[in-house]
């Protein structure tokens, strides 16, 4: 099983050193938000660390694709969940987290969509599960904006400004620095609620 997903990682990150890398990430990051296992991060930080001057516009497409995917990945759980939407779940192991999550959209709503599509949560699921529970479509889609905006444009800035030295730092500590961040910006909005 480990041998699959290393070969999908080396694929994807070929197209960075093709004349298609950006249609390959735009491509990419359309289909990660709503089935495909390996997140664009990757490729991204590759196409940004051969072409730093065009770093922000990659971000720029990898965030515009990912929302769109993840707009995409709504309908599924919308209109298709039973033909597709849990088969998918279903490939991934997420079917036990199903439940979870709507009860997370009905305690938290937007506040979910945006830590799924910043930390490394595997936002597929919550696009899916945004769409089979009905959350506010434009409330998804601002979150969804904001979030994987925020996530790419870190990832673009971080190379834009230090190189490929950065790589190494964001392959090893993303994740962890990504859930910090995110419980800051929770944990303000919840202190802003208490004390309004």
């Amino acid at each position: 099983m480990l041998k699959l997903p290393r070969k999908l990682y080396d694929w994807m990150l070929h197209w960075a050193h093709t004349p298609y890398g950006l249609p390959a990430l735009s491509v990419i990051s359309f289909i990660e938000s709503s089935f495909f296992p390996i997140p664009p991060d990757p490729l991204l930080a590759a196409l940004a660390i051969s072409k730093r001057e065009h770093a922000f516009r990659f971000a720029f497409f990898c965030s515009a694709f990912s929302v769109l995917g993840g707009m995409f990945g709504y309908a599924i759980g919308l209109l298709f969940m039973e033909t597709a939407g849990f088969p998918i779940l279903e490939f991934y192991g997420a079917m036990d987290k199903y439940g979870t999550v709507g009860e997370l959209y009905n305690s938290y709503d937007a506040w979910v969509v945006f830590i799924a599509g910043f930390t490394p949560l595997p936002y597929k699921v919550f696009t899916i599960a945004a769409g089979a529970f009905k959350i506010n479509f434009a409330v998804f889609v601002i979150a969804s904006v904001v979030s994987r905006s925020l996530r790419f444009y870190l990832i673009a800035l971080l190379i834009w400004k230090f190189g490929p030295s950065i790589k190494a730092f964001i392959d090893k500590y993303f994740g962890l620095l990504s859930y910090f961040f995110a419980a800051l910006l929770f944990g303000g909005f919840l202190l802003i609620k208490y004390f309004s």
